[in-house]
């Protein structure tokens, strides 16, 4: 299991529901320099049967080396490849410490931007993940717990809500319902790219 979506770069092991090992280190940069000794220093160097790999949103940088190393092994070891995304991932981590709850994630955007999701208290989203302003952010949120690097600046003012800074951890990845994963994963950039092709007449 690859996780280097975000600030956070993260690997583990698990069999039949089980982590095995793993290792989780928030970098801010350097995922391509960590990630494969990373999975290198895992049992077998971390030989499995199904990869799953963050696919964002988050950094682009860090989600395509997490894709491309997924990727690679998949080929290499004749594995099954699979996608999940980083809001799923925090809103199961954060329902873990408070079950029942339903839960608004909070991540660092571009541009001054957050991405934001809210989840319900059984685990799925409740609308689709954007890319807001603080302030669209702050209007949207009804969550009583929110989840995520941005919760505390969201949950500012608001001592009604409880902040939990959250990053992706992939051991924490048995976390997730079946729903949450897909196959032929690609990158969720999470908003439109800055450049554009130029459009020809």
């Amino acid at each position: 299991m690859i996780d280097s979506a975000t600030e956070s770069c993260s690997v583990a092991l698990i069999d039949d529901g089980v982590l095995i090992a793993g290792e989780c280190a928030v970098l801010g940069r350097g995922h391509a320099e960590r990630l494969v000794p990373m999975i290198a220093n895992l049992p077998d160097k971390g030989r499995a049967d199904v990869i799953a790999v963050d696919i964002g949103p988050g950094s682009f940088t860090g989600i395509r080396v997490g894709l491309a190393a997924a990727r690679a092994l998949a080929m290499a070891w004749g594995a099954k490849l699979r996608g999940y995304e980083s809001m799923w991932l925090v809103a199961a981590m954060a329902q873990a410490e408070h079950p029942g709850l339903p839960v608004d994630v909070c991540m660092t955007g571009g541009h001054g931007e957050w991405f934001f999701q809210p989840f319900g208290a059984d685990g799925s989203p409740l609308a689709a993940l954007a890319s807001l302003t603080p302030e669209e952010a702050v209007s949207r949120s009804a969550g009583q717990v929110i989840a995520g690097n941005q919760a505390a600046a969201l949950a500012q003012g608001r001592p009604q809500k409880l902040a939990l800074a959250v990053l992706p951890d992939a051991r924490c990845l048995t976390l997730l319902t079946a729903a949450a994963f897909h196959d032929d994963p690609r990158p969720s950039y999470g908003r439109a790219p800055d450049a554009r092709m130029p459009v020809t007449v």
